[in-house]
């Protein structure tokens, strides 16, 4: 069994295709194909049955080396990292997936300061819906994640970075923004910007289903799945727009903005953390996760 033969398997399984797998390995797909092929023969079993033109599908053993190869290739990882410790080299890989509002206003202050202590670490940072980032978490392909701590599976390790909580946000001087306690009949009243539907984002959900238990009607004057995009229509009276943000979001300072809480109605939620479990965490990955909790202890200090 060869190195390569392993890294080629594990790739084809993660990618799901022997022309993205082959083209991750800088390998034809001929080649993958044979070295595979060649592995089966080693191993005295079929790894990967192919279903109709091109989908493919795990067997039982093929499986359970996947889970080894899975293993190994993490192992070897955290064993190159430890060595470069050891040296005294402060070299590895780092790679975090998070929506484009943490990316954009709550990531950039922390990531400056990890890159001054640790130059040589390669980053890889991937903008992505809140789904998409458990996903990639799930299946390894990033060592951290930014969610809402409201959608994080169980099967996640998670820590409370910032407190989010959910509030309207409506034109300076609007009417609502006059009243002691918000209501859902007071505030259908007027057009709603909410998130996509076809994203089944939770927030949305959850306001739609209230509004329905009430009896009442309402109309979406916009579908937004930005803060910073809807907070412009807002401020131009489009509509008003319920909004799950974190306390003082710079974007949103000095703008001609109300923010009415809703914690009457939504309980707070937490912008968390989120890696695997049972995972070796190299010591340039736990140096950023240490990082962020100290900052984030500074700032509630």
């Amino acid at each position: 069994m060869e190195w390569r033969q392993i890294i080629g398997f594990y790739q084809l399984v993660r990618l799901g295709s022997f022309t993205k797998a082959a083209e991750a390995t800088f390998r034809t797909q001929s080649a993958l194909s044979q070295q595979i092929k060649a592995l089966e023969e080693e191993l005295g079993c079929l790894l990967i049955e192919r279903i109709g033109n091109r989908k493919l599908q795990l067997t039982t053993k093929g499986e359970n080396f996947f889970r080894f190869a899975e293993e190994v290739l993490e192992k070897y990882e955290s064993l190159t990292e430890s060595l470069h410790d050891l040296q005294g080299i402060q070299r590895g890989t780092l790679s975090v997936a998070a929506p484009f509002t943490t990316l954009y206003h709550l990531f950039p202050e922390i990531l400056r300061e990890y890159i001054a202590q640790y130059p040589q670490v390669q980053l890889s940072i991937l903008d992505r819906p809140q789904k998409a980032v458990i996903e990639l978490v799930k299946s390894g392909d990033v060592d951290f994640g930014f969610v809402l701590e409201s959608v994080t599976p169980p099967n996640l390790v998670s820590w409370r970075w910032k407190r989010v909580g959910t509030v309207l946000m409506v034109p300076l001087g609007h009417h609502l923004a006059s009243l002691k306690e918000v209501t859902f009949d007071e505030v259908v009243q007027y057009p709603l910007i909410l998130n996509p539907r076809n994203q089944a984002h939770p927030g949305r959900v959850d306001i739609e289903e209230r509004i329905k238990r009430l009896g009442l009607s309402y109309s979406v004057a916009m579908e937004s799945s930005n803060v910073e995009l809807s907070s412009v229509y807002v401020e131009m009276g489009l509509g008003v727009s319920f909004a799950t943000i974190v306390q003082d979001l710079p974007i949103l300072k000095n703008r001609k903005l109300e923010f009415i809480p809703l914690d009457h109605y939504f309980d707070p939620d937490y912008l968390v953390i989120v890696t695997r479990k049972n995972w070796t965490i190299a010591s340039c990955k736990s140096a950023f996760l240490n990082l962020l909790l100290e900052n984030q202890s500074a700032m509630s200090g």
